[in-house]
C-alpha cells in the first residue's frame, strides 16, 4: 500500500498527486476519497490538475471527464478508462492499494486479449 498523507491533507474538492506504478490521484468528494492513473488517456495530462464535478474529473487539457468511481470517461475525447484504486483510512491516515497492472497491447499476445479484458484491464488495440 502506499501511504498518501493525513486525511487532513486532502480538503473536501481538491487532490493530491502520489507516486505508485504510475501517478495516482486521490479526490475528496464531499468527504468520500477515489483514487484513478492520475494521466488522462486521451493525452499526457494530470487529471490532479483537472476540475472536479461531483463525482467526476474534467480533464485540463481537452476536457475529457473521467468518472472516479469506474474510471470510465463520460466521451470523447477520451476513449479509454483510466485505473481505479482502493483508498484506506485507518486513524487518520490515508492509503491507496493499487489495482493490478496496466496492460498494453504491447504486453499482450492477440490471443490473450479477450482473457485480459475479461479480468477488467483495458486495452486500446490488440498487436497483430
Amino acid at each position: 500500500m502506499i501511504f498518501v498523507g493525513e486525511l487532513s491533507d486532502i480538503p473536501v474538492g481538491e487532490s493530491v498527486r502520489i507516486h505508485g506504478e504510475v501517478p495516482i490521484a486521490v479526490f475528496n468528494v464531499d468527504g468520500e476519497l477515489f483514487a484513478i492513473d492520475d494521466t488522462c488517456t486521451h493525452q499526457d495530462a494530470s487529471l490532479s490538475d483537472g476540475w472536479l464535478e461531483g463525482c467526476a474529473v474534467e480533464c485540463p487539457l481537452h476536457a475529457a471527464c473521467f468518472d472516479l468511481r469506474t474510471g470510465r470517461p463520460s466521451g470523447p475525447p477520451a476513449k479509454t478508462p483510466v485505473r481505479t484504486h482502493t483508498v484506506l483510512v485507518d486513524d487518520g491516515r490515508v492509503y491507496v492499494r493499487e489495482s493490478a497492472p496496466v496492460v498494453t497491447a504491447q504486453s499482450v499476445r492477440p490471443a490473450e486479449a479477450g482473457h485480459y479484458a475479461e479480468a477488467g484491464h483495458y486495452i486500446d488495440e490488440v498487436a497483430s
